[in-house]
């Protein structure tokens, strides 16, 4: 059973920070589905974010783009559970910490782990708890490929008032994660990685393909003026020409080549996979977390025409 676990996002070889204006609003949240699947987790209610009044949708790079149809296999609407009723991420699509072995070990935290019953489907949304105990949801799709298009409506909150008086917090992730599992080697696109749950910007640590003896060797992007607490959509396209991030539908950023002795050019990474994590990262198994939670209203997948 694979971990996934990244390490190191501090040691940029290049920067780039873009700052532009919030775009958007909020979509209404879908109600329930009626085909939920059995034997999903209970989210305790205090990880509930109240659900904001719906305002104007927000743009996706995939409308204004003409990115065409999501690929049904590698794509999730999340359109079914319920509050009264959470359901498991669709196991046909999604492989899941924890679901059949017990929970993993966290990324980089002794004491905390990934644990199936962190991740489930309620109301429509793929929600994601994170505890002050540093235990998290993990999920990985089971479709991988090389090169396309990826996008996901996210956002994310601390919730409560445990672990305010700490630093350490949570980390929303979106990744594409190389279908080898071998890091650094062939590199990592974490096209949204914020340092907080619910910050006011988006960014995105992309990972050249390098030698495994060297720093990382990676760029940086953030998008601010962005209140993640609000839904937002978050895309990525990757090409054999470029890597390119865009915020409600607009880009903000763009990355090509940069190979030299130790590393391949940025955009030459083999087949990755789409997965959602909330990861705690600091080590210190006794200094708790502020609990939070990440939730995800659809992920869509696209072919590279």
């Amino acid at each position: 059973m694979t971990r996934r676990i990244p390490l190191g996002r501090r040691t940029a070889t290049a920067t780039v920070m873009l700052v532009l204006a919030a775009i958007g609003g909020l979509a209404p949240v879908r109600g329930p589905a009626a085909h939920a699947v059995p034997g999903a987790p209970t989210v305790p209610a205090e990880h509930v974010p109240a659900v904001r009044a719906a305002t104007a949708s927000v743009a996706t790079a995939a409308e204004r783009y003409g990115w065409g149809t999501p690929l049904p296999q590698a794509s999730d609407e999340f359109d079914y559970g319920s509050p009264a009723a959470p359901a498991k991420p669709d196991p046909v699509k999604w492989e899941q910490a924890g679901d059949e072995d017990g929970c993993w070990p966290g990324n980089g935290r002794l004491g905390g782990h990934r644990c199936a019953e962190n991740s489930g489907v309620v109301g429509g949304v793929l929600r994601q708890v994170g505890e002050t105990n540093g235990d998290t949801g993990w999920l990985a799709s089971r479709f991988g490929q090389r090169y396309g298009r990826w996008e996901a409506r996210v956002r994310s909150s601390e919730t409560g008032l445990e672990g305010r008086e700490v630093t350490e917090r949570y980390q929303p992730l979106l990744i594409l994660w190389p279908d080898s599992e071998r890091w650094p080697q062939d590199g990592e696109y974490d096209y949204l990685e914020n340092d907080t749950p619910g910050g006011d910007c988006a960014q995105a640590y992309l990972h050249y393909p390098h030698d495994e003896n060297v720093p990382v060797q990676q760029e940086w992007a953030a998008t601010c003026g962005t209140d993640m607490t609000e839904w937002h959509t978050i895309a990525i396209e990757w090409t054999p020409d470029h890597v390119r991030g865009y915020v409600d539908g607009q880009q903000t950023y763009s990355f090509s080549g940069g190979a030299d002795e130790v590393r391949r050019c940025i955009q030459c990474a083999p087949s990755m996979h789409q997965t959602i994590q909330l990861d705690s990262t600091l080590p210190d198994p006794d200094t708790p977390v502020r609990a939070a939670v990440y939730e995800v209203d659809w992920v869509r997948t696209y072919a590279l025409d």
